[in-house]
């Protein structure tokens, strides 16, 4: 499948924005952050379709403050689930492609294993209620959609609702406080949008359709990912690793979130590069890699 013209929800996020410009040259696109584009107005998004005319619907807005959605379950399953319904019937109505992020927090983490993309979802947050929700619109909705599933996601363009990303307040807190301590029984595959970008893009060329799981590859706990931010910012900060504890009313979060990928290689969609690479080169783009480094 090529690209024509592209709509993009989400404009200005983290993933939105390495998409943007990925597809700059080659598509039409009309990337449409909150202001333009509220996702839950019906109205608003049937003008968004008839405006742009879009072959390909990225949906890369999301509620997931995972903590806040503990507390706002009406807006996170308004964002989360109802919304991708309306999107999905607008994508079927005009032929769009559509291409729906989600996460790996659809799993309760109790596995010893991978998740591969045929595991059933457990999800344990009101975040990963909605979110599954919405991959069932996608898919229930709009023939041949993609959902993808990520991991960890940090990109150059930082994430407004969570105040930069994961990385960018690694470092500033390191810079202030001179110490760290971070959850070392929590494992993922953290992912650069950039790559991510990437995989949707392929994967929407070869027309796959059904559930993927793109996320970089390796795995790590949080521990592990903030002293590899460390060193490569040069910063010689002590990490002190502790356990996961959930506060009264807090969300649950997985303690595996790493997922396998059988479905994805066998749509053949390119393996992402191990997470360390795509890291180093994060921080190189972004400033703060360390000269030494």
């Amino acid at each position: 499948m090529t690209f024509g013209r592209v709509l993009i929800t989400g404009g200005g996020g983290q993933l939105a924005s390495d998409l943007e410009a990925l597809l700059a040259e080659r598509a039409e696109v009309s990337a449409r952050d909150r202001e333009a584009l509220d996702i839950t107005d019906d109205a608003a998004v049937a003008a968004a379709f008839e405006e742009s005319r879009p072959d390909v619907v990225f949906n890369c807005a999301a509620f997931h403050n995972v903590e806040v959605c503990e507390r706002e379950e009406d807006r996170s399953f308004e964002v989360n689930a109802r919304a991708v319904k309306r999107i999905g019937e607008r994508c079927a109505e005009s032929g769009a492609k559509l291409v729906h992020l989600s996460t790996n927090y659809v799993f309760d983490g109790a596995a010893a294993e991978p998740y591969p993309e045929s595991a059933p979802p457990s999800p344990r947050s009101i975040y990963a209620l909605s979110k599954l929700a919405g991959e069932y619109a996608a898919l229930a909705y709009a023939p041949g959609a993609v959902v993808a599933r990520g991991a960890g996601l940090y990109g150059l363009h930082g994430s407004a609702s969570k105040g930069g990303n994961f990385v960018t307040r690694m470092v500033a807190r390191a810079r202030e406080q001179g110490e760290l301590k971070m959850v070392a029984d929590q494992r993922l595959s953290p992912t650069f949008t950039a790559d991510l970008a990437e995989a949707l893009v392929e994967a929407v060329e070869k027309d796959a359709a059904g559930v993927f799981h793109v996320t970089a590859s390796g795995e790590c706990s949080w521990y592990e990912f903030t002293r590899a931010i460390m060193e490569l910012a040069g910063l010689d900060v002590p990490v002190e690793p502790v356990d996961t504890t959930r506060p009264p009313g807090g969300a649950d979060r997985p303690l595996n979130g790493v997922l396998a990928r059988p479905a994805a290689d066998a749509a053949g969609l390119t393996p992402l590069r191990p997470w360390r690479d795509a890291l180093e080169e994060y921080m190189s783009r972004a400033g703060l890699l360390a000269e030494a480094s």
